[in-house]
C-alpha cells in the first residue's frame, strides 16, 4: 500500500495522547468518586462486565480516529477492477515476411486466425478498428462494434515489400483518436509533428478541426489501447520509437508482439529463400515508452495465448486505486457504533 498524502500519516503519533488524556480522565474520576467503607461492597454491586464494557465504546473511538487518520493520507492499493477500455486498434504487419513459414502454416494465416479469435472474444461493447501496414499503412476497417465487419476485413489482408511499424503505429493512433488533429502527413513524411497548433496540411483521410493538445503522462489514456502485431524489422517510413514517443505524448499504451523465430524465412524464386528475422527490440522498446507490454509469440498458439491473456485484460484490469473511501467508511462505522453502544449501555454519548 502507498500512500498519496504521507505526511498525514504524522498525526498517528498524537494517538498516545490521546491514551494518556483518557487515562488521566478516569483517574480524575476515581479521586472525585464517593468513598465507599468497603471496596468489596462497590465490587459485588458492579459486575466486572460493567466494569469493562465501559472502556469499548472510547476504543472504538480511538480505531476510528486512527483509521479516519490512515484514510486522509490517501492510500492507494493494487485492485482488480472492470476495464474500462471502449476502443481497440488492431494495427498488423502485412509485409511479405508474413509468408514465412516457420510458423504453420505461415504466419499471416496463423496472424489471421488469432486475431479473429481475439475479436470474437472481446466484450460486445468494445469498439475494434484495424489498421494493416507493410510499405505503407491503411485503415483495412474503421472503428466498429460490428464483429462480422472486422472479421471480414481481416480476409482482406494484402501482402505488400516493405515494414513500415511506424506509419502503421501512427496511422493506429489517429483512428483510435480521430478527433485529436494529428497530422499524419507531417508526420509520416517526416516534417514537424503537429501537437494541436493550428496547421494547413490535413490527415490522410478528411481535414479535421485541430484542436489545442498538451502532453499527457504515457498511458494515462484508458479509453482505449493498441496492439501492434509485426514479424520484421522496420525498412521504410518513420522511426518507430519515435512515433512510440507520439503515441506515448497522447498517453495510449501500445501492446506489441512480437510473431515468428529467428530462423524464419520467405520461399523465393527459383529455390532461393530470404530470412525474416523477427525485431523484438524495436517492439519491446515501443511497448517500453509507451507503458503497453510486450509480448513474444513463435508459434500459432503462442499467438492464441497472448490474445487470450489481452482479451480478459480488456475485462479486468488490476491498477494502483485510492480506496481512501474504503477507510472514511470504515472510520464513520466505528465511530457510529462507539455511539450506539455508549447510548444503550450507558444512557448517554
Amino acid at each position: 500500500m502507498h500512500f498519496i498524502w504521507s505526511q498525514a500519516l504524522w498525526a498517528l503519533l498524537s494517538l498516545p495522547l490521546l491514551i494518556i488524556l483518557y487515562i488521566w480522565i478516569l483517574s480524575r474520576r476515581r479521586s472525585y468518586a464517593v468513598q465507599f467503607s468497603s471496596l468489596q461492597i462497590v465490587r459485588g454491586a458492579v459486575s466486572w462486565r460493567t466494569r469493562y464494557r465501559r472502556h469499548i465504546p472510547p476504543v472504538l473511538i480511538l480505531m476510528a480516529i486512527t483509521v479516519g487518520i490512515i484514510g486522509l493520507a490517501r492510500p492507494t492499493a493494487t485492485v482488480t477492477l472492470p476495464a474500462d477500455y471502449m476502443t481497440l486498434v488492431m494495427a498488423v504487419d502485412v509485409s511479405r515476411s508474413m509468408l514465412a513459414e516457420d510458423v504453420e502454416p505461415n504466419r499471416i494465416k496463423a496472424a489471421q486466425a488469432a486475431v479473429k479469435e481475439f475479436i470474437r472474444e472481446l466484450p460486445v461493447d468494445i469498439r475494434v478498428g484495424i489498421v494493416s501496414f507493410a510499405g505503407t499503412a491503411q485503415v483495412v476497417q474503421a472503428v466498429s462494434e460490428s464483429r462480422t465487419d472486422l472479421v471480414e476485413a481481416i480476409d482482406r489482408f494484402q501482402l505488400q515489400r516493405g515494414t513500415a511499424t511506424g506509419s502503421g503505429l501512427l496511422l493506429a493512433l489517429a483512428t483510435l483518436m480521430p478527433d485529436a488533429g494529428i497530422n499524419l502527413e507531417s508526420a509520416i513524411y517526416g516534417e514537424s509533428f503537429t501537437r494541436g497548433s493550428s496547421s494547413n496540411s490535413a490527415p490522410l483521410e478528411a481535414k479535421k478541426t485541430v484542436v489545442p493538445f498538451k502532453p499527457v503522462p504515457a498511458g494515462s489514456y484508458s479509453s482505449g489501447a493498441i496492439v501492434l502485431l509485426s514479424d520484421g524489422r522496420r525498412t521504410t517510413g518513420p522511426d518507430p520509437l519515435e512515433a512510440a514517443r507520439r503515441v506515448a505524448e497522447r498517453g495510449v499504451k501500445v501492446y506489441t508482439v512480437a510473431f515468428g523465430t529467428p530462423n524464419g524465412f520467405i520461399p523465393g524464386y527459383e529455390g532461393y529463400s530470404f530470412y525474416a528475422r523477427v525485431d523484438e527490440e524495436a517492439l519491446q522498446g515501443i511497448a517500453k515508452i509507451t507503458q503497453g507490454e510486450f509480448f513474444r509469440a513463435s508459434n500459432g498458439q503462442d499467438l492464441q495465448q497472448i490474445y487470450e491473456h489481452l482479451s480478459a485484460k480488456f475485462r479486468l484490469e488490476t491498477k494502483e486505486t485510492e480506496v481512501s473511501v474504503l477507510f472514511a467508511g470504515g472510520a464513520a462505522f466505528l465511530m457510529l457504533a462507539a455511539l450506539l453502544l455508549s447510548l444503550w449501555w450507558f444512557k448517554r454519548i
